[in-house]
């Protein structure tokens, strides 16, 4: 073997030279990649883990020791399922490493959904991830790089977006997006109820579908306010379904922001407000209504107040004049008609109240038999009498040539034609025509009275016939009365089955008031004529004792019936006419009601215990009409019920009639 020369020894220490000088370039070209590859991995968003052939973790970048909570010297060297642990957020088990799946079978594995990191100090976190395998030149795996990241912001992006979409989806209110051109992009369920388009039938059209012609200007100033940034709240509007109905609506309007905060649509909230916009307007109509009611009634009780004053004023006066001028016999006399005509019109007033009270009861009953409507009119036609006297007024009556029968309570119906009667006398001049007439309309009776008074304007016509209307006040002031009779005769005729009307022409020409009644086919039942008798004055030489409270009532009915030759006792309570009652031995006794100490219900009971206590006749003479309180008298075993003030005529004619009855039984 020979002996390396010199040149040789050049040679190789050259070439040992060039590959230790490649070496470190070599050497420093991979520290170089590996910084780069350190700076890329810290500076990318996701964590990274890398790993060797036997699934050792080599490196960690800075997200993936946040995540982790290793940091990259702790984790060197561990096994990857003790830095990177793993759970399936729903079943709690342990997923398969996607690292060591992807080193195994050197393909890329991703896992997503469910699985949550559990960081060094129990934190958990869902997560995305994915694994690459690092593979030699021969195609070996010879590590792993693990990438993942934190997706719990966008999880909670996700839940919020599905509980929105489930509100959205489940509210009661329609929910609408569109784009700035009034595309819609979303319709919800209720949208659909509402409107009646399906969301495949509104998405992708214009909001326009449901926006009336006439509202498109509304629609577009909409839009334009939502571009500049408004919202706009509760904008009631109309809109329009499917099927033509028009909707009203209350609209709710909010801009939609891109992520960079550009306005790109409007999310819309429409609300049915049909049925709370009727309630509210009925709700309003029946607040003015009862607004307008109540004003009535004010005017209505100042006018009762004057009318109840009118007669107290002359009554004073003729008190005064008989005080005054008592030997004057013709003055007392004509004052004595003045104070009873002034007497009569205030029990008009008040009876007129009562029956309408009683009829807005339920209270009114009806003493029906088969009548003529001919007695009708004539029972009418006297009541009214002295109003149309008074005012020179002429009076027409004009009946059918066959007779008419009624199934009515006659007074009654001759109280409805009497009111319309002095009706028309008082809203119509001096010398004026007044008719009253009927005629036959199959199986009904048309019976009206016209005049050729003041007239009745149009707009007073729907409400003339309610109890607190009155179409002129200062006329009806003028003229007297409460402006109630026309309720009243409302009230009886459709007791009676009947209808009445009101016409006019106008102001000046006159006014119609037509009854509609139907007529009684039956001619079987036996008529009921009028009372004709003609009541004797009240009989002298009775006894009789008045028990009432009030010292004047009693004290002046005394001195009446005295007058008229009777002998008369007077108690003031119940007790003290019980008492009075057993030594005077009264035939007749007039007994008040409501009394202190014992009413004269209990009294009369009392009084029909006491020796001849049964035979005594008790008439029941009170304040108190309703028929509840004449059957209270009845059962407390009064003999009749009169109601103040009374008619001698009629205290005479209900004693006789108690006589009568007694005489039967006898």
């Amino acid at each position: 073997m020979s002996k390396p020369n010199d040149k040789d020894e050049q040679l190789r220490s050259v070439a040992l030279e060039t590959i230790h000088l490649a070496r470190q370039r070599a050497e420093r070209e991979l520290a170089a990649e590996r910084e780069r590859l350190r700076i890329t991995l810290a500076s990318v968003g996701d964590a990274v883990i890398s790993t060797d052939a036997e699934g050792r973790v080599t490196s960690l970048n800075g997200v993936a020791e946040t995540l982790t909570g290793w940091t990259e010297t702790e984790a060197a060297g561990r096994p990857l399922p003790e830095v990177f642990r793993l759970v399936n957020e729903q079943t709690r088990e342990t997923p398969e490493n996607p690292a060591l799946q992807a080193l195994r079978e050197g393909v890329m594995v991703g896992l997503t959904g469910h699985t949550v990191l559990i960081a060094r100090d129990g934190i958990e976190r869902p997560i995305d991830e994915s694994a690459a395998p690092i593979l030699d030149t021969s195609g070996a795996p010879v590590g792993v790089v693990l990438v993942f990241r934190d997706v719990t912001e966008r999880q909670r992006d996700e839940e919020i977006r599905a509980r929105l979409a489930a509100i959205v989806e489940s509210s009661q209110d329609a929910i609408i997006s569109k784009n700035l051109d009034g595309i819609v992009r979303t319709w919800n369920t209720e949208a659909e109820r509402l409107f009646g388009y399906t969301a495949a039938e509104a998405v992708g059209r214009s909001i326009t579908l449901i926006v009336p012609t006439e509202r498109l200007d509304e629609e577009s100033d909409i839009l334009a306010r939502i571009s500049r940034g408004e919202r706009i709240e509760h904008y009631e509007t109309i809109r329009m379904a499917k099927d033509g109905r028009r909707l009203d609506i209350s609209l709710t309007v909010s801009p939609i922001h891109d992520a960079d905060g550009r306005i790109i649509g409007a999310s819309k909230i429409a609300r049915d407000v049909t049925e709370r916009k009727r309630v509210d307007e009925a709700l309003q109509s029946s607040v003015e209504a009862l607004q307008e009611a109540d004003r009535r009634k004010d005017e209505f009780l100042a006018l009762l107040a004057h009318e109840l004053r009118n007669p107290l004023a002359p009554l004073r006066n003729g008190l005064q004049i008989m005080r005054l001028a008592a030997d004057d016999a013709d003055l007392v006399a004509e004052t004595r008609d003045m104070m009873d005509r002034q007497l009569s019109h205030m029990v008009r007033l008040i009876d007129d109240l009562l029956d309408v009270s009683r009829i807005s009861r339920n209270k009114m009953e009806l003493r029906r038999s088969r009548v003529l409507l001919a007695d009708v009119f004539s029972s009418a036609v006297e009541t009214a009498r002295p109003a149309l006297e008074a005012a020179g007024q002429e009076l027409t009556v004009s009946l059918p040539p066959e007779p008419i029968h009624l199934d009515a309570d006659l007074t009654r119906l001759a109280q409805v034609f009497g009111n319309l009667l002095n009706n028309s006398a008082k809203f119509t001049e001096r010398g004026g025509h007044i008719r009253l007439t009927a005629t036959q309309d199959g199986g009904h009776v048309l019976a009206a009275v016209r005049d050729d008074g003041i007239g009745i304007p149009a707009s007073a016509l729907p409400n003339i016939f309610e109890i607190f209307s009155q179409v002129d006040r200062s006329i009806e002031r003028s003229t007297g009365g409460l402006g109630i009779g026309l309720a009243l005769v409302k009230g009886l005729v459709e007791m009676h089955g009947g209808t009445v009307e009101a016409a006019s022409p106008g102001p000046g020409q006159g006014s119609t008031f037509t009854v509609r009644l139907p007529i009684l086919r039956d001619r079987a039942k036996p008529l009921l004529g009028t009372p004709t008798e003609d009541w004797a004055s009240l009989g002298s030489n009775r006894r009789i004792l008045v028990v009432d409270d009030s010292r004047d009532s009693a004290t002046s009915l005394a001195k009446t019936l005295q007058l008229l030759g009777n002998e008369v006792r007077t108690a003031r309570n119940g007790i003290e006419g019980v008492k009075i009652a057993e030594q005077f031995r009264p035939q007749v006794i007039l007994m008040d009601i409501g009394m202190p100490k014992l009413n004269g219900y209990e009294a009369t009971r009392r009084i029909r215990e006491l020796p001849g206590g049964p035979d005594m006749t008790v008439i029941a003479l009170t304040g108190w009409s309703q028929e509840e309180d004449r059957d209270k008298s009845k059962e407390a075993g009064c003999d009749g019920h009169l109601v103040k003030p009374i008619k001698l005529s009629d205290l005479e004619k209900l004693l006789a009639e108690v006589q009568g009855e007694r005489a039967k039984v006898d």
